[in-house]
């Protein structure tokens, strides 16, 4: 159930931002837009709400669970650079805004730090929600599955952390032609 849920969730996180793009670059519609954009948060709120009440309800954690509570996390702190990315596009294809730049050099590389600061942000988030779920059903019995999620998080923040580290020693490569589609 969390699991098609979790889908359900990012199918409607794209759906409300590319009907919020549509209403904004090709109905000319900006307040709609932004009013279409701003429900994505909300979804991140019907899944935590969803999944919280089903632990509550009884139903032992599952991966799907903790995968919820990861989703969370990286969708608030991701989700708002995911929606300039795809603005970004979506005004260069429909209404000749500036063509998106491929960052390389130095701009790459503190782009890719940012990264590490966002990803350790959606990592503390996803754990403070996972602890949340935990503490709120109150039976670490019935909530064991989450726990396994805490050195998953720590991982990914390595591999972030990893990958920064790669392109500080060896830069993105300039390019003549930075635009891309």
């Amino acid at each position: 159930m969390i699991l098609g849920i979790i889908i359900a969730c990012e199918i409607g996180f794209w759906v409300v931002i590319v009907l919020g793009l549509v209403a904004r670059y090709i109905l000319k519609a900006k307040r709609l837009g932004l009013v279409l954009i701003a429900l994505a948060p909300v979804i991140d709120l019907v899944l935590l709400t969803t999944t919280a009440v089903h632990l509550r309800s009884g139903a032992d954690a599952e991966w799907a669970h903790g995968l919820a509570a990861v989703y969370i996390g990286f969708s608030i702190a991701y989700g708002p650079g995911m929606v300039r990315w795809a603005d970004i596009r979506f005004s260069h294809r429909f209404a000749d805004g500036p063509a998106p730049t491929r960052l390389s050099g130095t701009d790459y590389t503190v782009a890719c730090w940012k990264d590490v600061a966002r990803t350790l942000l959606a990592a503390a988030i996803s754990a403070l929600v996972l602890f949340g779920l935990t503490w709120l059903v109150g039976n670490t019995t019935q909530t064991a599955a989450l726990e396994y999620w805490y050195p998953i998080l720590i991982t990914i923040c390595g591999i972030e952390a990893i990958w920064a580290v790669s392109y500080t020693i060896w830069p993105r490569a300039l390019k003549q032609n930075t635009a891309t589609a």
